[in-house]
């Protein structure tokens, strides 16, 4: 999988200030790229609180499920739909979390979800090769216009798991995707072959740092066999323009109410599960339930 080379992001991304804005350049990087980084996008204050509250929360611990990786092993998630007033949501809500992907994504966006991936120490399994659109097509959203934004939550590197991404993939367009263990995957053929023009790039971040990626950005990451855990806090965003034609497990158009950066720190809520709407697992995910019967009619 190696073939065009192999790098890190180490040294790679834009510093976020208190005056942080999204420059044309920095539009430009995402749109070349398919990605950027934020370094610092949470100061210490910020992840400290965010990471506090998450192994607080009952609702992460009551609500979480498991994917196999098709490797062996599995990895813990707690996802929901809706943001709410916590300090999870006060952060997705936030200008620099969603004011930034707006910009990126090119207009108003609301809160497609959020989750909390949970690679524990020896035990945490991998994420296989996938565009995060070839879920997202399923469920009827037409165009890809749409990103995640990607939060360390600990340090994320080569030894513990940390995402790998192919830069520049998204614009090859959506590729087929089929069903692996409780995953649905990309083509793997195609995968190798923009491997070999592609470097694989190892997205190492420290706790605070920020991922924002296009939907159609093939990424995986490996198990963490390391004695050091890995969690992230993810953000996936719309655009209000792609409202999904299906009813499916995640909302359709929700208007999202922003907050200035400001708030994260002034909020004094740090869980709670009111109005989320918890996602339980692959037994309701539509999107790998249209993969499956697709493979099966073909």
């Amino acid at each position: 999988m190696e073939d065009g080379g192999s790098r890190t992001t180490d040294g790679v991304g834009y510093q976020f200030e208190d005056n942080f804005k999204v420059t044309k350049e920095i539009k430009e990087d995402f749109s070349k790229e398919g990605f950027i980084i934020i370094r610092k996008l949470l100061d210490s204050e910020e992840v400290t609180k965010l990471r506090n509250a998450l192994e607080n929360d009952q609702g992460l611990k009551e609500n979480n499920y498991a994917r196999d990786d098709g490797e062996g092993r599995r990895t813990k998630v707690t996802l929901w739909n809706h943001p709410g007033n916590d300090v999870t949501g006060i952060i997705s809500r936030s200008e620099k979390v969603a004011g930034t992907m707006e910009e990126l994504l090119g207009g108003e966006v609301y809160h497609y979800h959020a989750k909390v991936i949970m690679k524990e120490p020896f035990t945490g399994g991998a994420h296989i090769w996938h565009q995060d659109y070839g879920y997202w097509y399923e469920n009827g959203c037409l165009f890809p216009d749409m990103g995640t934004v990607w939060v360390a939550i600990d340090r994320a590197d080569m030894s513990n798991g940390c995402l790998k991404i192919l830069p520049r993939s998204h614009l090859a367009g959506r590729i087929n995707h089929v069903p692996i263990g409780d995953q649905v995957g990309a083509d793997l053929k195609r995968v190798e072959e923009l491997s070999k023009v592609l470097p694989l790039t190892y997205v190492q971040l420290d706790p605070g740092d920020a991922l924002f990626f296009h939907s159609n950005i093939l990424h995986r990451s490996d198990q963490n066999n390391s004695p050091n855990r890995r969690w992230a806090f993810l953000v996936s965003f719309n655009r209000a323009s792609n409202n999904p034609v299906y009813d499916h497990h995640h909302p359709k158009y929700t208007p999202l109410k922003k907050v200035p950066n400001s708030a994260i720190k002034s909020c004094d809520i740090k869980t709670t599960t009111d109005g989320k709407d918890f996602f339980h697992g692959p037994k309701d995910d539509f999107s790998l339930k249209q993969v499956k019967k697709a493979k099966l009619e073909a």
